[in-house]
């Protein structure tokens, strides 16, 4: 008979030898197959080239009068998709969604004309619209949307792109998650349209959302997703009020895991009332600056933004406008630019020819930009409106932009001025 001291140590040791089961749950949302877009508020563009070669692989086809073809990679297969564009007709789009190589026995795309006129030359013909692909969910397979669109081969301003469309995924995960003690509605979503939720591996540097694949949150359950502090590379560490989560045991069908993280990062969720990270750093004059304190009773405008994108420069008039409206009454912006590597002489032609006489910081490190890593930014435009004074943000997103951003700004210079005649 064994000693009952023994027994106790035995036990513990085949007690410790056991590997005691996973409780973390797996998140399992619902397949969203269409209509993702409009929830999400954007998309990444996906670009298929095509071609009047003809592939091998297929064997019926309608009448076609001027032909082209391409392959999209989708859920481990690719599937046909083919572009007729007669020049005395609308265009027609097929798939071989079901793979057979005949296009005559797949369901009919959508596929709309939209008109736009020109000041000079002929009006330009675009097209948009939705196909479908079967999408591997679980144990099934469900038919999934993707957008889908055609610039005008025509368009002199888009020469490059005349043998191009472009497609973007319409679908996604959707349902509740619970991380720590909390409930949230969020999404998985696959930007890069593969039908693939596990994404790509990452770097802790990469660029934004490099994994392709996102998990959006809303953290303060206002219905909708901000690209700031809302938005997380599935496949990076986030920080929600203080820890570090991370996507665990993620799969093609878009279940997972939430756990915490044995990294640690910053907290992004800069939203209004939250103190903005101090820095300084080195202006394109040669002068360093010191944000937000050299900016003592005045309102600033932090504006994360690059000259080669698109929705920054739709916002630069507005912005000019409202600092040229504004800035003798106590408004000034600090420009942060993600230009890539050796665009400095590029950033200084464009914001003079713009009239953007506001200082710039420029590093030539494109998404790694100092001030933006340390920001935690990854999507642009993305600008913060702050008291000079407090640190604090004041306004961030969509009051920021287009009509609201003047009346954003007046709104904080008025309440400003009260809180300083009270002092």
């Amino acid at each position: 008979m064994r000693p009952p001291a023994l027994a106790f140590t035995a036990l513990l040791f085949f007690c410790a030898s056991i590997a005691l089961p996973d409780e973390t749950p797996v998140v399992k949302m619902s397949l969203l197959p269409n209509g993702a877009m409009r929830k999400i508020g954007g998309y990444r563009p996906q670009r298929l080239k095509v071609s009047a070669e003809r592939p091998d692989d297929l064997k019926k086809s309608p009448d076609l009068k001027s032909p082209l073809y391409g392959k999209i990679e989708f859920a481990g297969k690719q599937f046909l998709v083919v572009l007729d564009e007669p020049e005395d007709k609308d265009s027609t789009l097929y798939v071989d969604a079901n793979g057979n190589g005949d296009l005559t026995d797949d369901p009919a795309i959508v596929w709309n004309k939209q008109m736009a006129r020109q000041q000079t030359g002929p009006d330009l013909k675009n097209y948009m619209g939705t196909l479908r692909l079967p999408l591997s969910a679980g144990d099934k397979s469900e038919m999934v949307s993707l957008g889908v669109y055609r610039f005008d081969k025509n368009d002199p301003r888009r020469k490059e792109l005349s043998d191009s469309i472009f497609y973007y995924a319409d679908y996604a995960y959707d349902g509740d998650i619970t991380i720590g003690s909390e409930k949230y509605h969020a999404m998985l979503v696959d930007d890069n349209a593969k039908g693939d939720f596990r994404g790509v591996e990452v770097k802790p540097k990469s660029p934004a959302f490099a994994s392709g694949v996102r998990l959006l949150i809303d953290l303060d359950r206002d219905g909708r997703f901000a690209s700031r502090g809302e938005m997380f590379d599935a496949k990076k560490p986030f920080n929600i009020n203080g820890t570090t989560w991370e996507v665990a045991d993620l799969t093609s069908a878009g279940s997972f895991k939430i756990v915490k993280s044995s990294e640690e990062v910053a907290d992004t969720n800069l939203g209004v009332g939250k103190k903005v990270p101090p820095f300084k750093a080195t202006k394109m004059d040669g002068s360093v600056v010191n944000f937000p304190g050299d900016y003592k009773g005045k309102i600033v405008m932090l504006d994360f933004w690059a000259t080669w994108c698109g929705p920054c420069m739709m916002e630069v008039p507005g912005l000019v406008n409202a600092y040229n409206d504004l800035h003798p009454k106590g408004f000034e912006v600090l420009g942060i630019s993600l230009d890539q590597p050796n665009a400095a002489d590029k950033v200084k032609s464009v914001t003079a020819e713009k009239g953007m006489t506001w200082p710039q910081v420029y590093d030539g490190k494109f998404w790694q930009a100092e001030v933006a890593q340390l920001y935690g930014i990854e999507s642009i435009p993305a600008p913060f409106l702050v008291d000079g004074d407090t640190g604090k943000v004041l306004a961030v997103e969509a009051s920021l932009r287009g009509e609201s951003l003047a009346p954003t700004i007046r709104a904080a210079l008025e309440a400003k001025g009260k809180q300083s005649a009270r002092q």
